[in-house]
């Protein structure tokens, strides 16, 4: 424990954290239990802790992290940020998952004040204090553009920014970037500035791009897919199924992932992209996805969640810059998506509800 760590504005000495903890995990609210039960976790005796991944790509798995790792993940981010010691943070994600653990570990590391909220979709809403740092999920930032000049420096994961919550952001004061990680490389490796670009030495390509955190090596396989190399978080070299572009030893651009791509009468398509040119269309959640066709052998397919009944045209599609295989061949409308815990779509449930 770092000597300046704080907690809403109160430090401890080593005896007192111990109490504080078990103070925790007896609260009412579940959300301050789960931070008092990773806490006890993180100050015992074990080199390791159990954390679960998401669930988005998968079956959920239960995997060790080291804590030595975890410890040097702080480290980077500090460094990447320039955030030392004294740093105001807000914690309002789950500390059931590694986005919210590592923020606590950046605080106990690094001696930032962290302060605790309930991970509410608004956890800027009826806070006057502002923060040096905070990090959130999508959905969060979109409920919470109005109340972001509160933050300095935010840090977006967990799921994809969309175009239109992009363009959203370049109305903001707040630093606001996209994350790349997951929970076995300790949350991100890599990071993506999304506005405010006339504050760093940037030209226009570069903006899609993701810069790598220091220590870290990325690469591609055979499927053009990243390969990571961060002995500092990893004790293992980890083979993603997100196919990218590398562009320089230190920068890559994120296409889809591998087990997404449709293969359409020969005609590779890259789901992610569709979405991102349709969501100028579509302001609801949606997704693309390949079923099995006789003729093409998988078939495009897009899945809208609305309770209401949508009308959409092939002019309405070619507006959106499509390519005649890009085009959906039928779309489906349903009330509510299959998620993981975490609010990610889980896009192979959710089709077996059509």
């Amino acid at each position: 424990m770092h000597p300046s760590f704080k907690i809403n504005s109160e430090s401890f000495t080593s005896i007192s954290f111990l109490d504080y903890i078990k103070e925790l995990i007896f609260e009412k609210e579940v959300y301050l239990q789960d931070i008092g039960l990773f806490l006890k976790e993180w100050v015992d005796e074990k080199e390791y802790v159990i954390v679960h991944t998401s669930g988005s790509t998968g079956v959920p798995k239960e995997i060790k992290l080291n804590k030595a790792h975890m410890h040097n993940s702080a480290l980077a981010t500090g460094d990447y940020f320039n955030l030392r010691e004294d740093t105001t943070a807000l914690l309002c994600l789950s500390a059931n998952y590694i986005a919210g653990k590592m923020m606590l570990v950046r605080a106990l590391v690094l001696g930032w004040d962290i302060h605790l909220v309930s991970p509410k979709l608004n956890p800027l809403l009826n806070l006057e204090k502002s923060f040096d740092f905070c990090a959130m999920v999508p959905l969060q930032v979109e409920e919470s553009l109005l109340q972001l000049s509160k933050i300095k420096q935010l840090i977006i994961g967990g799921g994809i920014v969309s175009p239109s919550l992009r363009q959203q952001l370049q109305l903001v004061n707040a630093n606001c970037f996209a994350t790349y990680g997951m929970t076995e490389t300790i949350t991100h490796i890599a990071v993506k500035k999304l506005n405010n670009f006339d504050d760093i030495n940037s030209n226009k390509s570069d903006n899609s791009y993701y810069h790598i955190l220091s220590n870290v090596i990325v690469s591609q396989d055979d499927r053009d897919c990243l390969v990571i190399d961060a002995p500092r978080v990893s004790q293992e070299i980890i083979t993603t199924n997100d196919i990218v572009r590398l562009h320089s030893k230190s920068q890559f651009e994120w296409l889809g992932r591998y087990d997404n791509v449709i293969n359409s009468g020969g005609i590779k398509l890259f789901p992610e992209q569709i979405e991102e040119k349709l969501s100028q269309l579509i302001k609801k959640r949606f997704f693309v996805i390949g079923v099995p066709d006789d003729k093409l052998g998988e078939k495009l397919i897009l899945i809208i969640e609305s309770d209401v009944r949508l009308s959409l045209l092939k002019s309405d599609f070619e507006k959106c810059m499509l390519t005649k295989y890009e085009i959906p061949k039928y779309f489906f409308v349903i009330d509510k998506f299959i998620e993981t815990p975490t609010g990610k779509i889980q896009r192979k449930h959710s089709l077996k509800l059509i």
